[in-house]
């Protein structure tokens, strides 16, 4: 990886890797060597199948290796809403499918062994801001006990929160048991490796750059090889502009950078204070802030800043809104920081479906993708099977390429501050 994470520096190796040359058949071709890509390897590997990955660029180098580890069952749609829009079913649909996803990675790990990824299942936090938001988490938690008869996201109080976290800033929260955090990279690793051990292969440094029709077959070209097969994954989410074969991906999703800080390591005295119970946490806010810590450090991330590249101006941005909630790290030095992209659809859902007979794609997850990804990988094995599954909501049928979306940047820009206004002003 090229960005300077906390996660690049403290990985396990990556599995050994070469570009693709030459030419190969398989039954299932794949995009996108991140969790949604190495999930739907593994399960199409288990079903019997033989799947092929083709990486653009390293292993796990967009979203999955820059990621804040942050495993959740949520949405950024709460189910009150969702149940006042598209009724019950969907809502509770949802509600489990979220769930689901958390389970499927914990198998993931547990299964393959994956033990540097430091699964956590410490809990989530997301704290009101004001008391606004406050009455939205308590919505949620009603909704939850209402209408699933479990107690899966309960309230807590302003007080319980400044003891789980260690500030004071926030008005109560909702704690959802069932979430919590991990090593991105070595997650995304651990599952690479246990790929090449059986067999799979993966490719890297090799773009898909044009997809034809052969004799009944989908066949991918890279600027070196091909790979023939029964059928296609696009799994390239936040980076579907990495080559022009997948601009209709990129057209139904708008990408913004989400930024991350990691202090120096902390002493125990301060330790002690942040995070005791190893959970991790989110804000209400509308511009989210969320935190947790991972070894002796703090690390502290929110969205950054527009367009490709990162911007000084946005870690500057957190380190001070980082002070803000912990004032005791206010001349602590930071060690790394590193951004990505986060892919926004206007649903504010993730979605996975067919493009054609042979043709599938899992994208959009607007920022909770680490167990999302990781279960839709395995809704899309399960696809290309020929089975049938239950996406809900989340089903690809309606979502479509944005409208003018090559003029999409002056109106990301325009609703971001809109909604960074609203966030000031405590609506």
């Amino acid at each position: 990886m090229t960005v300077q994470s906390l996660w690049a520096a403290t990985a396990q190796p990556a599995p050994a890797l070469q570009s693709l040359y030459g030419e190969r058949q398989c039954d299932v071709v794949i995009i996108g060597a991140g969790y949604t890509g190495l999930s739907a390897a593994y399960h199409i590997a288990q079903s019997g199948r033989e799947p092929v990955i083709v990486e653009a660029n390293t292993l796990a180098w967009g979203a999955s290796g820059r990621n804040g580890g942050v495993v959740s069952p949520k949405f950024r749609v709460g189910f009150p809403t969702l149940m006042s829009r598209f009724g019950r079913d969907t809502a509770l649909h949802l509600y489990h499918a979220g769930h689901a996803a958390v389970n499927s990675l914990v198998e993931m790990v547990q299964t393959l062994r994956i033990t540097d990824a430091n699964l956590h299942m410490g809990g989530h936090i997301a704290a009101a801001h004001n008391v606004h938001a406050l009455a939205g988490l308590e919505a949620t938690a009603n909704w939850i006990k209402r209408e699933t008869g479990g107690a899966s996201s309960v309230m807590v109080s302003a007080g319980q929160v400044r003891e789980m976290t260690g500030t004071a800033i926030f008005s109560g929260g909702l704690l959802t048991s069932g979430a919590g955090g991990i090593h991105p990279l070595n997650y995304a690793r651990g599952i690479a490796r246990h790929l090449v051990g059986r067999g799979v292969k993966l490719f890297t440094e090799s773009p898909a750059q044009r997809v034809s029709h052969q004799n009944g077959r989908i066949v991918v070209h890279t600027p070196t090889g091909a790979v023939s097969a029964r059928h296609v994954i696009y799994a390239t989410n936040g980076y579907s502009d990495q080559t022009r074969l997948t601009q209709t991906l990129h057209q139904r999703l708008i990408p913004f950078r989400s930024a991350i800080i990691a202090t120096e390591p902390l002493p125990p005295q301060v330790l002690d204070r942040l995070m005791p119970g190893g959970q991790v946490c989110g804000d209400t806010k509308r511009m989210l802030r969320w935190f947790r810590v991972v070894g002796n450090r703090l690390i502290f991330g929110g969205r950054g800043a527009f367009g490709k590249h990162d911007s000084q101006s946005a870690f500057d941005d957190l380190r001070r809104s980082m002070a803000v909630v912990f004032p005791v790290l206010e001349d602590v030095p930071i060690a790394y920081s590193w951004s990505g992209l986060v892919a926004m659809t206007l649903d504010y859902l993730p979605h996975a479906g067919q493009l054609d007979e042979r043709s599938y794609y899992a994208i959009g997850y607007n920022g909770g993708g680490v167990a999302m990804s990781t279960w839709m990988g395995k809704q899309l094995a399960a696809m290309t099977a020929g089975e049938k599954v239950q996406l809900g909501l989340l089903a690809g049928d309606g979502f479509n390429p944005i409208p003018l979306h090559a003029f999409r940047a002056p109106g990301v820009r325009l609703a971001a501050g809109w909604q960074q206004f609203l966030d000031v002003i405590g609506r």
